[in-house]
């Protein structure tokens, strides 16, 4: 009862309410919501403190940025015939409020094309070393196109093109990235998406702050992991081989999409490329050592660097208490080995 309370307690202050009104939208940062609501960020995050305590919003910590999503406790139906209701949705203040949100979404978006603009150069002189990425992209949905995604795990998701293009077959995905810079691009452009495609990626994907050596994942939590020109600014990609196998589910898949071993040293200087692509040896002998099986390797050439995309699974344990199927099979082959 008292939990109850404290929800329509936090809902009775108009402010509040506009706030879950927004947040049923989008997620959204706290200076957003200061902006759109033309309040205090200290205001605000007073607000947001009574919400969390109530379940009804939870607070992401990205880099200095603090994100605001709903809480468990906004799922409850009563709340979502409050929310829905014409009376509320449609009042002069909320329209005014989601007038304010649209250009909140179109400050993400021209953040993101200055950022592409800046680095298009850079970006483009890497790409000219291999075949079109158009190409790249065709072989890994066909390499994965009977797979079971599931719950994905993106590592370096950047500018989220990977959850762009697997994120459909998937149930769920964790995009994962170690910039706060790199992740608000990615979810302007998951936004964008939406508004042109009206894919419903956005509301599936949880972007996620976090080092590729110490994923902020649990232990056997996905289904499926993709690692897109990513390992190469590994250290030691045999260690971020086995945070991917501690974190993949029984039978999960991982795809590693990566260069070839090259000799190309100005992509160690000028890129921050710690390794210069792989072997085919290299990663099989690490993906052993981390209890991952490959099952599928393709070589793309086209360019002076050669794309490599290496499929592994995580083998299935076997079960300790076999079903009455095996057991009889077991039974039948024992009394034929003893007649």
């Amino acid at each position: 009862m008292d939990h109850i309370l404290n929800i329509f307690r936090a809902l009775a202050d108009p402010t509040r309410l506009r706030i879950m009104l927004l947040l049923q939208k989008m997620e959204l940062a706290v200076g957003e919501l200061a902006q759109i609501l033309d309040q205090s960020q200290p205001r605000i995050s007073r607000h947001i403190r009574i919400l969390d305590e109530a379940g009804l919003a939870e607070r992401r910590k990205e880099g200095s940025w603090v994100f605001l999503k709903p809480g468990p406790a906004s799922e409850l139906e009563i709340l979502g015939r409050i929310f829905r209701s014409a009376k509320v949705a449609k009042s002069e203040q909320a329209i005014q409020d989601q007038a304010q949100l649209s250009l909140v979404r179109k400050a993400r978006a021209e953040m993101a094309e200055r950022y592409f603009s800046a680095h298009a150069e850079e970006w483009d002189a890497i790409r000219s070393l291999h075949l079109p990425e158009a190409e790249v992209e065709r072989a890994m949905l066909a390499l994965l196109r009977d797979a079971q995604l599931g719950k994905m795990l993106d590592i370096g998701t950047g500018t989220g093109r990977m959850v762009e293009l697997f994120g459909p077959s998937a149930i769920s995905i964790i995009a994962l990235d170690k910039s706060p810079e790199m992740l608000r691009l990615a979810r302007a452009k998951l936004l964008e998406s939406e508004t042109e495609n009206g894919s419903n990626l956005i509301e599936k994907t949880e972007l996620k702050q976090g080092d590729f050596n110490r994923l902020p994942v649990d232990s056997n939590a996905v289904d499926s992991v993709i690692l897109h020109q990513v390992l190469h600014y590994a250290q030691h990609p045999e260690a971020v081989l086995v945070e991917v196998s501690r974190v993949l589910k029984s039978d999960g898949l991982v795809l590693i999409a990566d260069f070839a071993a090259h000799d190309r040293e100005d992509l160690r200087t000028e890129h921050a490329h710690a390794r210069l692509g792989f072997s085919d040896d290299s990663m099989k002998r690490w993906l052993t050592e981390s209890k991952l099986e490959l099952v599928q390797t393709r070589t793309l050439d086209g360019g002076e660097l050669t794309v490599k995309i290496w499929v592994a699974r995580k083998p299935r344990i076997p079960s300790l208490h076999p079903d009455s199927s095996e057991l009889a099979s077991q039974t039948e082959h024992l009394k034929r080995a003893s007649a």
